[in-house]
Parts: C-alpha cells; sequence; structure tokens
C-alpha cells in the first residue's frame, strides 16, 4: 500500500528556497525573500541550515548597490548525487549528475530488451555501481536513482503495465528489485515526463513557465511541466502524444486505439516506409524486422540530411505530423514552449524543429495570445536519463527530504512508494 509522507510544512519552505537558489544559480537573501514571498528572518534561518547541511555555500557579495554589497549564496554541486537510468528497447543509458543537474558520468550498454527483468535489473545495478566507483561519487551523498522507460506504469507500485520489452515485464516490480541490488531508493517514471523535468532542473526554461515536451526515441512520448511540476493526471500517464489518434479510420495499435500517432510518424514507422520505397530501399536497404529502430531510423536521417530527396521526404513528413501534436498540446495545456528531446530528434533535430515551429505558427494565429517557440533540448540525445536523475534531486530536495548521512543499504524502498503528486 503506498505510504503518504509526513513532510512538515518547513521541509517544503527549505525545498522551496532551495529551488529557488538553484533557479538563480547565485542570489542573496533580500533576493530570496522577494522571489519565494518569505519573510527575511524564515529566510536567514534556513539559508542557515542548508548551508550547515552543506546543501548550499556562500558566494562572494554582489555588485553594490548604494549600501553594503549583498552576501550570495549558492548551490554546492558536490554535495549530493543523483542516478538517471533510462531503459530504452534495446539500450540502457545511466548517468549520475550532480545537485546543479550537471551531469558527472555516462554509460550505455545493449541486451536489456533481450533479457527478463531479474537478470536486466541485477545487471544494471551493477553497472551503475562501477560507474559510481569510476566516478568517485561518494555513495553516501547518493539521493537514489531514477528509472525511467516507455509505456504505461504506475509509479507508486513501482511497476510496468506494458509486456515490453517482453512479457515478464509486465507488472514486475521494476523499483523494489532495483532499489534491492543498489541500496539506493529508486523512482520510477516515464521518459517523456523526465526528459521534461530535465529542462527545468538544468534552468532552460522560466522556472514560472508552462511548456511541453515531445520526446523520440524508439517510440513517441509527451510531458507538460506546470510551474516546476509534472502534469501527471490521475494516475501519472498523461500526454501520451504517441498515441494520440490522428486518424479515426486508421490501422489498430498495440495500444487498443485505432490510427495512433506513432504509427505514421515515429522512427518504425519511417523505416517501414523507407522499406516501401524501392529506390530509398535500394540505397538504404532498410530492414522493417529489425527490433533496433533508432539504428534504422538514423540511417533514415543522415541520407536526408546528406540530400537524399526520398529520405528527407519521409522526415518532413513525420516532422508535419508531429506538427499536429504540437497544436494539439499548445491548444490543451496553452504552453509557452515545446522542447523536441530523445535520441531521434538528435539525429534529425534540425528539420524537426523548423517544420514543427510552422506548423504551430501556421496553425495557432488565430489565437493571436502568445508565441510558441519550439527548441531543442538542452540536454541531447540523454534529455531522459539526466530527466530521471532530476526527478530525483526534485522528490528528495524540493519536496523536502534532505535527510543526510544515508549509506549503502539503507534504502531499500522506492522513492516510488512515498513519493507525493
Amino acid at each position: 500500500m503506498a505510504l503518504r509522507p509526513t513532510w512538515t510544512s518547513r521541509s517544503r519552505t527549505r525545498g522551496k528556497i532551495l529551488d529557488a537558489i538553484r533557479a538563480s544559480r547565485t542570489i542573496s537573501r533580500v533576493e530570496l525573500a522577494a522571489a519565494t514571498g518569505l519573510t527575511g528572518a524564515t529566510i536567514s534561518e534556513l539559508v542557515r541550515e542548508l548551508i550547515d547541511d552543506g546543501l548550499v555555500v556562500e558566494a562572494g557579495r554582489g555588485a553594490p548597490t548604494g549600501g553594503k554589497p549583498r552576501t550570495l549564496v549558492q548551490l554546492d554541486p558536490r554535495a549530493r548525487y543523483s542516478v538517471g537510468v533510462q531503459m530504452e528497447r534495446n539500450v540502457c543509458v545511466i548517468v549520475i549528475v550532480d545537485l546543479a543537474g550537471r551531469p558527472v558520468a555516462r554509460t550505455s550498454f545493449r541486451g536489456v530488451a533481450s533479457m527478463p527483468p531479474d537478470q536486466a535489473l541485477p545487471m544494471i545495478a551493477s553497472q551503475v555501481d562501477a560507474l559510481l566507483a569510476m566516478a568517485a561519487v561518494d555513495r553516501d551523498r547518493v539521493l537514489g536513482a531514477g528509472l525511467v522507460s516507455y509505456g504505461p506504469q504506475d509509479r507508486r507500485a513501482g511497476v510496468l503495465l506494458s509486456p515490453q520489452p517482453s512479457e515478464p515485464w509486465l507488472e514486475y516490480p521494476v523499483a523494489e528489485r532495483l532499489a534491492q541490488s543498489l541500496g539506493l531508493p529508486v523512482l520510477l517514471d516515464n521518459d517523456a515526463a523526465a526528459a521534461a523535468i530535465g529542462e527545468y532542473w538544468m534552468g532552460a526554461v522560466d522556472r514560472r513557465s508552462t511548456y511541453g515536451c515531445i520526446y523520440m526515441a524508439s517510440g513517441i512520448g509527451g510531458g507538460v511541466v506546470v510551474a516546476g511540476d509534472v502534469y501527471r493526471g490521475s494516475s501519472s500517464n498523461s500526454v501520451e502524444l504517441g498515441h494520440m489518434s490522428i486518424d479515426v479510420n486508421g490501422d489498430p495499435c498495440p495500444c487498443g486505439n485505432v490510427g495512433c500517432l506513432e504509427n505514421y510518424a515515429g522512427p518504425s514507422a519511417l523505416v517501414r516506409q523507407a522499406a516501401a520505397m524501392p529506390a530509398l530501399a535500394e540505397r538504404l536497404v532498410p530492414d522493417p524486422d529489425s527490433a533496433d529502430f533508432l539504428t534504422e531510423f538514423a540511417r533514415i536521417a543522415a541520407a536526408a540530411d546528406a540530400g537524399d530527396p526520398d529520405a528527407r521526404h519521409l522526415i518532413e513528413r513525420s516532422a508535419r505530423y508531429l506538427g499536429a501534436a504540437a497544436v494539439t498540446m499548445t491548444l490543451l495545456f496553452d504552453v509557452d514552449a515545446i522542447i523536441l528531446a530523445g535520441p531521434s530528434f538528435a539525429k534529425a533535430g534540425s528539420v524537426y524543429q523548423t517544420v514543427i515551429q510552422e506548423e504551430v505558427d501556421r496553425r495557432t494565429a488565430a489565437w493571436r495570445t502568445h508565441p510558441v517557440r519550439v527548441a531543442p533540448s538542452v540536454n541531447g540525445p540523454d534529455a531522459a536519463a539526466i530527466g530521471a536523475a532530476a526527478l530525483v534531486l526534485q522528490s528528495e530536495l524540493t519536496h523536502g527530504r534532505t535527510q543526510t548521512g544515508r549509506g549503502p543499504g539503507s534504502h531499500a524502498r522506492p522513492v516510488a512508494a512515498v513519493a507525493d503528486d
């Protein structure tokens, strides 16, 4: 049974201050009071606590403003770390990030999709252990690990609700078992939601804004962030753009819907379309039966970038479909920006960005409310893994859980079981 947190209003206030410091990089106590609406006495007391806990350090003096220069504070990036694990269909990416959200170590490997979870998760844990050792990160400073993947899931129970990559993964307690192997808390989440919050943690968007993220790896996902919090919906499985129906008479999708966007614009769809074009198929020899959609899609993207007209046509048509999804996201959530994240956008991002921006501008002009910026993710192809680590930082720090002195093996219960939505 999911447990509710016992965080106090004081711990939430600490988190609010910590988040304002993170967003500003360096800031004075007076500026913190203005940014948070808290009293100067509260700011002074809690900033002192954060300094005593080693999370915040003083960073010199600000520019003179007519009186005594104000003392600035900032996060100590080395005070805490978190781990991000992205499980894709054919590859697993692991990153370690510091308190500022900056990656300090990375590794990736293949083979997870071919394994049952009771073999794959210990392998992931061993890779995390090796990466922490290689980066010389003090394990007592590691807050936990974020594990992200695609498809529906139960975040609180820490289980996947899809039989992918194979049947044994369905309802397997992935968060709990990985937490046991690592001796660290594990938070399960959606890869697109993680990629979205990663932009916020890295300071790439205004902390008060509402923005969307379209995430494309081997499939298509989406996320929306409102003032620093991911929009979840009733079961935390919201904004599944890849399974938005764009053709009511389209082919059935394994998800149960018909005419899903992913089946027209996703990497696997483009591989099938390329194989059905004789001239392009002769040049690229795409394998529509391959499970490695990312590699096959990368070849199409490279051909388009090199000037192949047929490959370019496929990429642009995919981008038009995704433009329609971006327009829908804009109209539903009134976003300020749409971020394009994931390894597939990293392969052909310039074409997608240009075409999606054109579609958004053209098809939302009548609303005349505000411009919507379409931009690439600052976190590149590792956006989901970095975002997974950022979700842990957010859950543990800005939501108030800033306990210190954690040793290995002391937190086998997954964060997912206590996370506050």
